[in-house]
């Protein structure tokens, strides 16, 4: 599947829909690595599992083999055409929307600027607040602008985002954002061995984390 980004081209989609779904959930890669990388795929299997039926894309510069990612208004554009078309897919269910890392903020900041279509929460897996080891709330400014419920899938290892910077934005935000914290896990939901749990356990804590929260909305 493929879909037009006003001034960048065309993108790839895949859209993953199991006969149980009751939600779709468009999801957007981290700044690394595109729709098709490890973590993508089980994340999508797990939810696939609880009957979220995903809607993942590539940016532009991930279709185009670029390095670096696209300026924030070509990524913006290319969250608001997913939404568009991942719509257009599967009409008759209730949209998400969010992703990984960069993907999720940048779902957020498009949603910051104009309501996305149809689109009742967002889902953020690893929420990258700031660089890694180099804490600042700078990010989260446009989170206030969002006018729909929030989920943050954090680990507690996670060097993109200090957890005792996140829960004040967290509160702050009030009843609009739900933080979901995940023990030993790393910005790519890695568990250290000794935490008893494996990267499986975790994908799928993450799966049922978000039906739970989307039940509620």
């Amino acid at each position: 599947m493929r879909f037009a980004v006003e001034g960048a081209g065309e993108v790839s989609a895949l859209l993953v829909r199991p006969k149980n779904s009751r939600w779709l959930l468009v999801l957007a890669h981290g700044a690394g690595a595109g729709m098709t990388h490890p973590f993508m795929e089980k994340l999508s299997d797990e939810l696939r599992a609880v009957g979220v039926a995903t809607f993942r894309y590539q940016f532009p510069y991930m279709e185009q083999r670029r390095g670096v990612p696209d300026s924030p208004a070509v990524l913006t554009a290319t969250v608001s055409a997913a939404v568009r078309a991942a719509k257009d897919a599967a009409s008759d269910l209730p949209l998400l929307a969010g992703g990984k890392s960069m993907g999720g903020r940048m779902t957020s900041q498009a949603a910051a600027q104009h309501p996305l279509d149809g689109v009742r929460g967002l889902v953020f897996f690893g929420f990258p607040l700031h660089p890694p080891n180099r804490p600042g709330t700078k990010r989260a400014d446009h989170l206030a602008e969002v006018t729909i419920p929030m989920l943050f899938l954090e680990g507690t290892r996670d060097t993109f985002a200090d957890l005792d910077l996140l829960r004040p934005i967290c509160s702050k935000l009030g009843p609009q954002a739900t933080l979901h914290i995940i023990e030993s896990a790393d910005h790519s939901f890695h568990v250290l061995k000794k935490a008893k749990r494996t990267d499986a356990d975790v994908l799928r804590e993450l799966a049922e984390t978000t039906v739970s929260w989307a039940k509620r909305l």
